[in-house]
């Protein structure tokens, strides 16, 4: 089904290259339906490959999904024009008075800051607090998760000896979560970080489950009681993106690790695997129907309100 965006956004050809259907506004306001609406606050450098990543996953389903991009009124963004913002992006300010059936929280390459120093977490910490009453589920990824299980439950993050980048091995915790439905026993995911959370401090606070870890790098997937789902690594990523990551570091002369079982034969010069796109479309597709479109009232002014929810 299709993802309703502005029609003149860049990311729009990429989407229609892999044949995803984008919906503009003029096509939708004819339909009578009752769209999901999804808001995503976007706080990657680079904008338009994360908007194709998560709306590429976003679009897999047979649901209509609406996006509304997010930006932080409290930060100056360095690395997209105020004019691309002021197009394709609402200031959270603007929307405070809205409701969303799903919210997702991108990461941020801010991760080696303690979280008080980083200068947008005041209104950060709004947000999470505004979801509580304005949005049906909120998913978390890598920074943001981190972030989040913070401010919610006190979790630390700590800092790794090196940055964990890669591909992993994970392994399913618990068996009948809807989040995880026809996932494999053992499935793979990327990993690009320099901290993380120890497994045992997750496992202490009664209102998380942990739905997910890897031998090697650690939490991956981790839920509450209140719908958000915390995701300790970038299921989004595109094929190349760890690929960019590594030759950016070269560049920059930090001298990085090769990342973990990505490249054929761990050769760079190769393309590399794309080995956790199926696991990637299975979690947001469940995400987006058992804990957003299964859960979230019809009446957008109802999302917030506990008795409304059905399960």
């Amino acid at each position: 089904m299709p993802i309703r965006i502005n029609e003149q956004m860049p990311v729009v050809k990429r989407l229609e290259k892999e044949n995803i259907f984008v919906m503009g506004e003029h096509r939708a306001a004819t339909q009578d339906i009752r769209e999901l609406e999804i808001a995503i606050l976007n706080l990657m450098p680079n904008k338009e490959d994360t908007e194709f990543q998560l709306l590429r996953l976003l679009s897999n389903t047979p649901l209509q999904v609406r996006v509304t991009f997010l930006r932080l009124d409290s930060h100056q963004y360095k690395h997209v024009s105020e004019d691309y913002l002021s197009r394709f992006y609402k200031p959270f300010s603007a929307v405070t008075e809205r409701r969303f059936d799903g919210l997702i929280i991108t990461g941020a390459p801010v991760e080696n800051l303690p979280f008080q120093q980083v200068d947008y977490w005041e209104e950060l910490t709004g947000l999470m607090d505004w979801a509580r009453t304005h949005v049906t589920s909120t998913v978390y990824i890598c920074w943001a998760a981190q972030a989040g299980l913070y401010y919610h439950y006190g979790i630390e993050k700590l800092a790794l000896p090196s940055k964990l980048s890669g591909i992993y091995r994970h392994r399913i915790l618990v068996q009948d979560e809807p989040l995880l439905r026809g996932f494999n026993d053992r499935f793979d995911a990327p990993h690009s970080r320099y901290t993380g959370v120890r497994t045992e401090d997750v496992l202490k606070v009664p209102e998380l489950t942990l739905l997910s870890d890897s031998e090697a790098a650690g939490v991956y997937l981790v839920k509450d009681k209140h719908r958000r789902i915390f995701v300790c690594g970038h299921p989004e990523y595109s094929r190349s993106t760890l690929a960019r990551e590594y030759r950016r570091d070269m560049d920059k002369g930090i001298a990085p690790s090769m990342p973990n079982r990505y490249f054929e034969e761990d050769d760079p010069t190769r393309a590399p695997r794309f080995q956790w796109r199926a696991h990637a479309h299975l979690l947001f597709g469940n995400w987006l129907n058992y804990y957003v479109y299964q859960l979230t009232p019809y009446d957008v002014e109802r999302i917030g309100d506990e008795e409304s929810i059905t399960q």
